[in-house]
């Protein structure tokens, strides 16, 4: 078709808007109606039902779950999460919203993991005092291009996708997630994404914008945008980089603290204390399938033990560096970096996990963890155990093990929610069980 019949054919058709959700497989599912009723639906939500939960990557619903085939719910959007991008040419706008799963009433379900993330939230406001402020960013790889090949990280690299680029950060921006840098990365046709921090619903939102927008974009070109933990048994991985750091009630940054070991503040070295801590459990919801941990292995710049570093990539919760130019403010620049966690996940529930284990440190007036500014597997097992540097579980099964036995992450959550994350999981894990790690990589590139 010419682009003046796709240009036609678009504007002559009905705009949609969706109320999305991103479950706990990580995908964003959600139902459409006529973008002329959203006042109404709005106010009245669209219809959802409990078992959806329950959807493994591949979609196949895990049984048994906690639900079955009973229970009526609704999605109730959030207006401020509003995405529409309108800059694809002879393409109908893609236009949607975030929305809470609740009952009937309105009220929030205790499974919705958008609404765990504001309640983690709500709490760190009334028991620290404390406001976040968090920024994702993104590693994703192009199937499907043919591009010749270019220099990683090179000026080639980035042009020869000729408008791929530019139109997927005006896109991104008419969906407003504030993006700030479009570049290419270290792997075979790989890009990273990233925006501007914002407060943490927000930036857990935009991490489920992102991947919506990118894929659109990439499909408008006749590719696929795959975000999976790798595309490759012997590829680079693609990451999701979750960016933290905090505020009080009025605005104030309170991360930094240059007197201190490794700038952190005391309550931000408490918070770090606490991710540590609960780290090996916390994988099982930030790197949540089978292919993750194919990515989460030493030397490769992602993440494989406990430990805290100051500009160490091997780290898997990072102090970022701060500009020092005239003018600069390292307070309002500093930030941690949690690393272990891919596009597998859903956002909100990832942030959220991450969060609640801080929040524990904070409670618990934790010591800040020693600073580990080398290859933690370059240590001895002695040194290792002396600070405190563990191996994060080696495979899917491992970590939901791992979760299983830490009594304070599953004590967040409600025993259905945890049920049927279990039984989800174990499910994921006999589709993809048998396959070749060829065949794994394709499997999960073809689904993120």
């Amino acid at each position: 078709m010419h682009q003046e019949q796709r240009t036609a054919a678009a504007d002559d058709l009905m705009e949609l808007a969706t109320f999305v959700t991103t479950d706990i497989a990580g995908i964003t599912r959600g139902r459409s109606f006529a973008a002329s009723e959203i006042d109404d639906y709005l106010r009245k939500g669209v219809g959802w039902v409990p078992a959806n939960l329950a959807l493994t990557p591949f979609d196949l619903i895990a049984d048994p779950n906690p639900w079955g085939s009973a229970g009526d719910q609704r999605l109730m959007a959030d207006p401020e999460s509003k995405a529409r991008v309108t800059c694809l040419p002879g393409e109908t706008p893609l236009h949607f919203y975030h929305a809470d799963i609740t009952d009937l009433k309105g009220e929030p379900w205790e499974c919705c993991v958008r609404s765990f993330l504001k309640a983690t939230l709500a709490d760190f406001e009334k028991e620290a005092g404390l406001r976040v402020i968090s920024a994702v960013e993104q590693e994703f790889q192009i199937i499907g291009a043919d591009w010749p090949q270019a220099p990683s990280f090179g000026l080639r690299a980035q042009r020869r996708t000729g408008a791929f680029g530019p139109l997927l950060m005006t896109a991104l921006k008419q969906a407003g997630v504030e993006p700030e840098m479009f570049l290419p990365e270290y792997g075979k046709d790989q890009f990273e994404v990233t925006c501007r921090p914002a407060p943490a619903l927000a930036a857990a939102d935009r991490g489920a914008t992102i991947r919506a927008v990118t894929r659109e974009v990439a499909a408008h070109f006749g590719w696929h945008a795959s975000f999976a933990p790798k595309i490759a048994p012997n590829g680079v991985g693609n990451g999701v980089h979750l960016h933290v750091s905090f505020t009080d009630l009025e605005g104030n940054p309170v991360t930094f603290d240059p007197s201190r070991p490794g700038r952190l503040s005391k309550i931000a070295g408490s918070f770090a204390a606490g991710v540590i801590r609960h780290l090996p459990a916390l994988v099982a919801f930030t790197a949540p399938s089978v292919l993750s941990y194919m990515r989460l292995v030493p030397h490769h710049w992602s993440a494989a033990y406990t430990c805290l570093g100051e500009k160490n990539r091997e780290a898997t919760l990072r102090i970022c560096p701060t500009l020092d130019l005239p003018g600069s403010n390292p307070a309002k620049q500093f930030n941690m970096e949690f690393r272990a966690a891919d596009a597998c996940a859903s956002p909100h529930l990832a942030l959220a996990v991450v969060l609640r284990a801080g929040l524990e440190g904070i409670r618990e007036g934790l010591e800040q963890p020693p600073l580990i500014n080398a290859d933690p597997s370059d240590f001895s097992a002695e040194e290792q155990a002396k600070l405190g540097i563990r191996r994060l579980p080696a495979s899917l099964g491992e970590a939901l093990e791992t979760l299983k036995a830490d009594t304070t992450v599953t004590s967040w959550f409600p025993k259905d929610f945890l049920d049927c994350y279990f039984a989800m999981k174990n499910k994921e894990i006999e589709i993809v069980g048998d396959l070749l790690p060829d065949e794994l990589c394709t499997r999960y590139a073809a689904v993120y």
